[in-house]
């Protein structure tokens, strides 16, 4: 079981588009696949559920609110599971209140028990995809400590590129302290537009630096914007777009 973690502190950089579309392209490879929302704005969660997922119940919200308070008839870890409409593919979504769990359960040391709990799936699951708030946060080093690959989704922007080196340099630090299985699998470079200079030289210029860039390299397209809407993962939605094929070559040179 391959457990990996989408992370990036910078926010708008294409995390759930790139975990949902990974994930979904690995289920329609045939693997079973979970996703687990991290982020208490739940939109991985909305992408792939849509409107139904205000039914779905339990969430992460009653998972971490059980590892806080002891009880007779907990959950089981399959409780959390919900299906989706990709076959293969299945979430334990964000919930209510999941942000206001933060405190109490960075005041119970409470890191370990994302990581703890994935395990209990055992076989079950061929791959794990976690996505994470745009914050170092509770969350996102519980995801941390969880996964085995980090994925870093970069889009052509000074700022990214500014905050790059101190991100690696935090997984790095996690990596040592809590989860020495942690590699960064690569650099995914989102929202690319090969006419601009300007992106082309950023991409260049990381390549130089030794750093992991993983190629096909992601476009920017409206279409990404109608699979939102429509809560459906482009690579399942419309399988010969452009922007879907390159989510599945990308997914295949992971694979690999």
């Amino acid at each position: 079981m391959v457990c990996r973690v989408v992370f990036n502190q910078k926010g708008g950089v294409g995390k759930s588009t790139i975990t949902v579309n990974l994930a979904a392209a690995a289920a329609i490879a045939g693997r079973s696949v979970l996703v687990v929302d991290l982020d208490p704005q739940a939109n991985t969660s909305r992408y792939l559920l849509g409107e139904v997922l205000a039914q779905a119940t339990p969430t992460l919200t009653e998972f971490f609110e059980q590892t806080l308070n002891f009880s007779l008839y907990a959950h089981v870890m399959d409780d959390f599971v919900h299906a989706t409409p990709c076959q293969g593919l299945f979430l334990l979504p964000a919930g209510d209140s999941l942000a206001e769990q933060q405190s109490k359960l960075e005041a119970r040391y409470k890191i370990y028990k994302l990581r703890e709990s994935l395990q209990e799936f055992g076989g079950r699951f061929d791959e794990i995809w976690l996505d994470t708030p745009p914050a170092l946060n509770f969350f996102t080093l519980s995801a941390l400590i969880a996964a085995d690959r980090c994925l870093i989704p970069f889009d052509c922007d000074a700022f990214s590129r500014e905050a790059l080196v101190g991100l690696l340099g935090r997984v790095a630090e996690i990596k040592a302290d809590h989860n020495p299985r942690l590699e960064v699998e690569g650099i995914i470079v989102n929202q690319f537009q090969a006419r601009a200079s300007l992106p082309t030289r950023m991409v260049e210029e990381l390549a130089a630096q030794g750093l992991p860039v993983l190629q096909p390299y992601l476009s920017s397209s409206v279409k990404i914007r109608e699979s939102h809407e429509r809560a459906m993962p482009l690579v399942q939605l419309d399988p010969r777009h452009k922007l879907a094929q390159a989510f599945s070559e990308l997914y295949q040179s992971l694979a690999k």
